[in-house]
């Protein structure tokens, strides 16, 4: 009789061979013939329904224990750069299982979301991972995930797009509801299709948010663009555990009246300046002007809990409701702050400013501040204007005046260096506190913003400077010139106005300053700004130095705002390394990984910007959606093939009339000159008209406004009636094609 192996050996061998181990591999290790592989089939049942062995195609592993090539999921890099991965099946009782996955042949990259074959290995010498993988094949990238409304109906419900490019909807049938109530945001994912015909099913993750509690708008744009809103509790600890500062290698600057100007709402005051006159003879009229910046690295030090989340941020994003910080409140709006009356840690430069506003020499300090004030920009402008509130009356004489003055000569260095001088209206949205949009304002520019702006231009310079002149890597600010075909595109739209641009030069700021100019005063200047605006390239962090095209410098590293911003932290830190301040500075893997933060914190930028618009543009659509079927003002800013985009004059937002709303006339698009030309009555539209438009549409959730055009420079728009003859005219009368056909059918 043969003898029947007990589940601790069939284990063993399944452990001991996990190549052998079918149910043919185990019998015949064991010697098991005829009608007893009927009583080991029975024991292998068990051992699966008792979870110590999984059936993987004809084979039994140990589920704890992933198969040599397995299915992963690549969770993408972390704060390291390291890639890893999860496996698509898990039945084992322990933790999900990470691997590392290794470099591949350089062939073939994977990315965050990627499905792969991948030979695995388990790991002997890390605990933090427990296998390593590596690629075999790609096999494709996760479900994509959808974000939308949720409308419930008696079959389950859809989901409304909340983007304004997406006009399909999404249907959810009953069971993949997953909870969600109706009216909320709803993380879904798409379902493979079933069907070619009708609309495209999805099933609900996670209920999100619900868009009609009050401020609930930015939340929306939070989600969309996946930008990290709360704080790991690891993070908010390190944040409340904060060391104290003394004046121990520090240099005690409380005797400087370092005021903080900031706008009337700041909840963080990072940076502080004041101006003294310069005694020095060779120096006639000249003044040191000093600009403190808050000491971030003194708290957040390099790869802490702080650091990585500071990292992954990227930056803090600014809605019309609400702040996502960088850091935790308790750094950001309090340790941090460079608030009036309390003694902080900061970096500073002392900076000597000739008469005509040259940088003759600059030095940097680590030290303690105490700044005696914290003015507005309105209350700073009113103060030096003669009409001082009682809270900047004392400061006018000795801080404010002086500021201003070396303001003064710092405007003829400005006009020499000739910076892009854009002049475009800032929009700043007043909410209720249920979130409703009272009033949309327009910002006054003035010169108590031009004053700290030069200011802080200055102590970006100097940063850079330095830690050039000291060899010590960093990370540039860098703003590349505009390409041919967008600089192409901007003589087209001034030349549709009058203006013109020259070619046939290497391209300086100046050139563009002398067209904003021209067209300063005018009706079309607003759309000139704009134009040039758009013509410019994104701004982005470097290692390498390729100058700034739109302030017009040669070296430019931002230093001035590392509350918000990580590139500021990091030149802070490469600043205390250059000058052996202490050992919170630049780190050698803070410098071996510049490459990769420096893309990664220009995504987060980015991101911010696109999250911040469409948060700006769902409260335009908002304060816009009561008045629907009032008529408004405005001019063309857009040109495309599917419509025309309008800015409106009353609150400068953008809106498109549809190509379709044009009546039956056929309009020809011309790209190179932006413009559409009507082919029956010859009326040309054209960037910068004068428009009279209805609103005929707004809508919240995506932000979208439709307009139906009425008057185009003061004149009724004239449309013809016809049809698109040349899209029809194959279609000749009386030929086979255009007949009517007789079907006959023989009854059964």
């Amino acid at each position: 009789m043969t003898k029947i192996p007990t589940k601790a050996e069939i284990l063993k061998w399944v452990r001991t061979h996990p190549k052998k181990s079918s149910k043919r591999d185990i019998a015949k290790a064991f010697g098991i013939t005829g009608a007893a592989r009927i009583d080991l089939k029975k024991i292998l049942i068990d051992l699966k329904a008792e979870g110590h062995i999984s059936k993987r195609r004809r084979n039994f592993n140990d589920p704890n224990k992933l198969p040599s090539v397995s299915l992963l999921q690549i969770l993408g890099p972390d704060d390291q750069g390291e890639m890893f991965g999860i496996p698509t099946e898990w039945e084992g009782t322990g933790t999900l299982p990470k691997i590392l996955m290794l470099p591949g042949n350089g062939k073939t990259s994977i990315a965050q979301g990627d499905r792969i074959l991948a030979r695995v290995s388990i790991n002997k010498n890390e605990d933090e991972y427990q296998y390593t993988g590596q690629l075999i094949r790609r096999i494709g990238t996760e479900p994509k995930k959808i974000l939308g409304i949720f409308h419930t109906d008696a079959n389950g419900g859809r989901i409304l797009p909340i983007d304004k490019g997406v006009s399909k909807e999404w249907v959810v049938s009953q069971n993949a509801v997953g909870g969600a109530t109706d009216g909320e945001l709803v993380e879904a994912e798409k379902l493979s299709p079933g069907q070619r015909l009708g609309l495209p099913h999805a099933r609900i993750i996670t209920s999100l948010v619900d868009p009609s509690e009050p401020k609930s708008v930015s939340l929306i744009a939070i989600h969309q663009h996946e930008i990290p809103d709360s704080f790991p509790d690891l993070v908010l600890s390190q944040a409340n555990d904060t060391k104290s500062v003394n004046l121990k290698n520090r240099d005690d600057l409380t005797s400087l009246p370092l005021i903080t100007i900031d706008p009337a709402d700041a909840r963080d005051h990072d940076d502080a300046c004041c101006a003294i006159s310069d005694t020095d003879t060779k120096n006639p009229n000249g003044f040191l002007l000093w600009v403190a910046i808050a000491d971030v690295a003194h708290y957040v030090t390099p790869q802490s809990a702080l650091d990585h989340e500071a990292r992954r941020r990227g930056n803090s994003t600014y809605f019309p409701d609400r702040v996502v910080p960088m850091l935790p409140d308790q750094l950001s709006g309090d340790l941090c702050s460079l608030h009036e009356g309390v003694t902080r840690p900061c970096i500073a430069v002392e900076m000597k400013i000739s008469a005509k506003g040259e940088k003759i020499s600059h030095r940097f300090v680590r030290g303690l501040m105490r700044s005696p004030a914290s003015l507005s920009y309105e209350e700073a402008q009113a103060a030096i204007d003669g009409n001082p509130s009682k809270r900047a009356e004392p400061f006018v004489d000795n801080v404010l005046k002086p500021l201003f003055a070396a303001y003064d000569a710092l405007k003829f260095a400005r006009e020499a260096r000739q910076p892009l001088d854009l002049e475009l209206p800032e929009r700043k949205i007043i909410l209720s506190d249920s979130g409703k949009v009272t009033s949309i304002n327009f910002r006054d520019r003035l010169d108590a913003h031009r004053l700290i702006e030069e200011c802080m231009i200055l102590a970006n310079v100097a940063a850079a400077e330095t830690l050039i002149a000291k060899n010590q890597p960093f990370l540039f600010r860098v703003h590349e010139e505009p390409g041919p075909e967008k600089l192409d595109s901007l003589r087209e739209t001034a030349k549709s106005v009058g203006l013109v641009l020259a070619k046939g030069q290497i391209l300086r700021t100046q050139h563009l300053n002398k067209l904003l100019k021209a067209a300063a005063g005018k009706d079309e200047a607003e759309l000139i700004n704009l134009s040039t605006l758009r013509s410019m390239t994104q701004a982005y962090y470097s290692p390498h130095n390729m100058s700034h095209f739109g302030l017009a410098l040669k070296n430019y590293a931002h230093f001035t705002s590392p509350i918000r911003r990580y590139a500021d932290l990091l030149v802070h830190r490469a600043l205390i390394t250059a000058h052996n301040w202490d050992d919170d500075g630049l780190t050698p893997q803070d410098i071996e990984m510049l490459d990769e933060t420096a893309k990664k914190i220009s995504d987060t930028e980015r991101r911010s910007m696109m999250a911040e618009r469409d948060t700006t543009d769902r409260y335009l659509a908002s304060f816009m959606a009561e008045r629907v079927g009032n008529e408004f003002s405005g001019r063309i800013s857009g040109v495309a093939r599917f419509g025309v985009f309008v800015k409106l004059d009353e609150t400068g937002a953008d809106g498109l009339v549809p190509i379709h709303s044009l009546g039956r006339e056929y309009f020809e698009h011309d790209p190179d000159t932006q413009t559409l030309r009507g082919t029956e009555t010859g009326t040309l539209i054209s960037l910068g008209l004068q428009t009279l438009v209805r609103l005929s549409e707004a809508k919240p959730v995506t932000g979208g406004i439709i307009l139906e055009l009425l008057e185009l420079e003061n004149s009724k728009l004239q449309i013809g009636q016809g049809g698109r003859k040349k899209r029809y005219s194959s279609y000749k009368k009386g030929s086979q094609r255009g007949k009517s056909r007789k079907v006959s059918r023989k009854r059964k």
